[in-house]
């Protein structure tokens, strides 16, 4: 998975992606659950999600708008998809999630195995994203946006539903798609849960 998802990344020429992707490895990225109980909650799932909303993105691209837009446009597509949860492997040293310890028993949950690390700022993980990206290479106004609310209308946690109606873009659209459909239909969470 590290070897792909890099090869995507490193395929961009981006400038800083090659600390970027360092940073990714010390960070946590390949090894952080991608939601504390709904998809990939288990340890590796941020990464398995990542390449599973790559794959979705590119399929969605080409079907919609078609090989030419997907050659022109898969740097920015590649680097939304994979990145776009970055800040769920946490920051300043310290996991976005951390177990999920019951004070009864002393043992980590097993209907939610993770929580919101409580030592972290509170920053939405979409934000979170943007800002150590940006400590690493330089973003597009049009990939910053569609990171930032990726998760799209209904996202109380970024205000989507405040800003994005009326300024809908085709990467955001295209990344949030592909990212409800890996969340909701590719991956499970505990007891098969598919909830995002």
């Amino acid at each position: 998975m590290k070897e792909e998802i890099e090869k995507l990344l490193k395929d961009t020429k981006r400038e800083g992606i090659e600390d970027l992707c360092e940073y990714m490895e010390h960070s946590g990225y390949y090894t952080a659950p991608a939601s504390s109980q709904y998809h990939s909650c288990d340890e590796g799932g941020l990464a398995k999600h990542s390449l599973n909303v790559m794959d979705c993105a590119r399929s969605i691209a080409v079907a919609l708008l078609g090989k030419k837009w997907w050659n022109e446009n898969k740097n920015s597509v590649t680097i939304c998809a994979l990145l776009h949860d970055l800040g769920k492997c946490g920051d300043y040293g310290l996991p976005f999630y951390s177990e999920n310890i019951l004070k009864t028993t002393g043992k980590r949950s097993e209907k939610k195995p993770w929580e919101r690390n409580k030592d972290l700022p509170n920053i939405p993980h979409a934000f979170r994203s943007v800002i150590i990206i940006n400590r690493f290479m330089d973003l597009t106004p049009e990939e910053e946006y569609a990171i930032m609310y990726h998760d799209g209308l209904y996202d109380r946690e970024t205000g989507g539903a405040a800003v994005i109606p009326k300024h809908e873009t085709q990467l955001l659209l295209l990344l949030h798609w592909a990212d409800m459909w890996s969340a909701r239909f590719l991956e499970k969470g505990v007891d098969g849960d598919d909830k995002s």
